[in-house]
């Protein structure tokens, strides 16, 4: 008995049993349809179905390339951020061992300064042990304590063994300071100084509002501050990270 095709009825009964590929709707549409050319729509079906899949594969391999692209920019974002942070990290390290050698040095030539002013005490201690010379010094420096005073009476103070010094002194100095500024001054010698100070002389007006410190301690505190700048200078040279020197 000849075989017949397939109703419509029968043919999307049978659809609705199998799975739809595209085989089977070939053969189900050349059994609906005897007629038509098979060959071509299943050519057709083909072509697309690659067109799908070739889209597929662009959309796959784009998002893809954006996840690869996102994984990667958080990488390089992950290494900067530690690179910058062993940078800074660096930085911090090398500083901190430039400020500790600086400190060491900066302690070195206080500790140099401190030796060369410590000799200068031993040196000037000497100085009342040459009479002529002390003698000289104490006049000079009580004429410059009456100039500075400029009053009809003073006080001079020394240590107790440099008091017959200072009256001697005291005395070639008045006779000075009236040739300079044509005044008689009256003055007393009091021997009360400390004997721990190297020597010279402190000279207290008459009304006891003006004091003039000359003792050699004091007269070698104020060369060191104002001469330390040019003394740092001459031993260790310019420094370059001051641009004002006082």
């Amino acid at each position: 008995m000849a075989s017949r095709g397939l109703s419509e009825e029968e043919a999307l009964n049978e659809m609705n049993k199998m799975p739809l590929t595209i085989d089977v709707c070939v053969r189900l549409y050349g059994t609906l349809y005897p007629n038509t050319q098979v060959a071509f729509i299943r050519q057709e079906a083909q072509e697309k179905a690659r067109e799908i899949k070739v889209k597929a594969d662009e959309e796959f391999a784009i998002e893809k390339a954006r996840l690869v692209k996102q994984e990667q920019q958080a990488i390089d974002s992950q290494y900067d951020k530690k690179r910058k942070g062993a940078e800074v990290a660096q930085k911090i390290a090398q500083s901190n061992l430039t400020n500790k050698a600086r400190l060491r040095l900066l302690n070195r030539r206080e500790e140099h300064l401190q030796d060369l002013f410590s000799t200068t005490r031993n040196a000037i201690s000497t100085l009342s042990q040459d009479s002529g010379r002390y003698t000289k010094f104490l006049e000079d420096v009580i004429l410059q304590g009456f100039l500075q005073v400029l009053e009809p009476q003073a006080k001079i103070f020394s240590r107790k063994q440099d008091e017959a010094a200072a009256k001697a002194a005291a005395e070639n100095a008045a006779k000075a300071y009236k040739e300079i500024s044509g005044r008689d001054v009256e003055w007393s010698v009091e021997g009360s100084l400390s004997d721990d100070l190297a020597g010279g002389v402190k000279l207290v007006s008459g009304t006891n509002r003006i004091s003039v410190d000359n003792t050699l301690d004091e007269r070698l505190r104020l060369l060191e501050d104002r001469m330390l700048p040019e003394i740092r200078k001459d031993l260790f040279g310019i420094n370059e990270n001051r641009k004002f020197y006082t």
